[in-house]
């Protein structure tokens, strides 16, 4: 068992599972540090990735661009999907990743928006086997986004790829600037960057401006944005951007099919 998160590093979940933990943790960690047990790591994410193109492969194929979205529990990336509905058009669902319940896809369905739910039992990711299961019972042929909702985790989901196309990464202001660089990973690989409940900056000690510099500094091609649920400027910003997102995966898409 990984001692970080409870995940099975040689299986133990239905579908395959491992984690690639930060190099000086593979250093520093006997359980991890032989070649035996890096080359089944290895392995399974090597499969992982084959089933993620797999899985781009067919969220392509219907005309929907995917989104992956990643931050600790808590961070606000459900009720960002829930207010979204109010400043789009475009037509989206949602795959819902948690350890228990349907709270979250009950949530999303009470607007009216498709969600399938994962529970993952232990395991503190999504991964690209359990995001084909899900993708599978959602209306594609009708939508024109689809968002994988990750399990609230700051490290491990931003070491599988799932299959979507953009990275999205949450953090909240009461979370505190300071997890941007204690987390660096996540950041790393983000597309682009939400500061959720900025209505809340009056009573926490957090410079949005500090924290923007801490995502450049990792990442100097993200995007930073300031939202709040509560300040509709901020919401269309927010939806601007994965239209404008949207439209330019839709011209790639038709440039492919011209000239296949």
């Amino acid at each position: 068992m990984c001692k970080d998160c409870g995940c099975s590093i040689a299986g133990g979940h239905s579908h395959l599972h491992a984690h690639d933990h930060a190099h000086d943790q593979l250093m520093t960690n006997p359980q991890l540090n032989d070649k035996k047990t890096l080359s089944v790591i290895h392995k399974i994410l090597d499969k992982n990735d084959i089933e993620a193109a797999h899985n781009r492969e067919h969220f392509e194929a219907h005309g929907v661009m995917a989104f992956n979205l990643m931050s600790s529990p808590g961070s606000g990336k459900t009720t960002l999907l829930e207010h979204l509905t109010q400043y789009t058009a475009k037509r989206y669902c949602v795959i819902e990743g948690d350890l228990e319940t349907s709270r979250d896809a009950d949530r999303l369905k009470a607007k009216g928006i498709n969600a399938i739910q994962i529970q993952t039992g232990s395991a503190c990711h999504l991964d690209a086997f359990m995001v084909h299961g899900a993708l599978h019972q959602q209306p594609l042929d009708d939508m024109d986004i689809c968002f994988v909702e990750n399990v609230g985790n700051l490290v491990c989901p931003a070491s599988y790829d799932v299959g979507t196309h953009k990275n999205v990464v949450l953090v909240s202001v009461p979370e505190g600037e300071d997890k941007i660089e204690k987390y660096p990973v996540m950041f790393r690989k983000a597309d682009v960057v939400f500061i959720t409940k900025c209505d809340l900056l009056p009573y926490f000690d957090f410079d949005p401006e500090v924290a923007k510099a801490a995502v450049l500094k990792l990442n100097p091609n993200a995007q930073v944005f300031n939202v709040s649920i509560k300040d509709a400027d901020s919401m269309k910003a927010v939806a601007d951007w994965f239209e404008t997102e949207l439209a330019g995966f839709s011209t790639v898409q038709n440039n492919t099919e011209e000239t296949a």
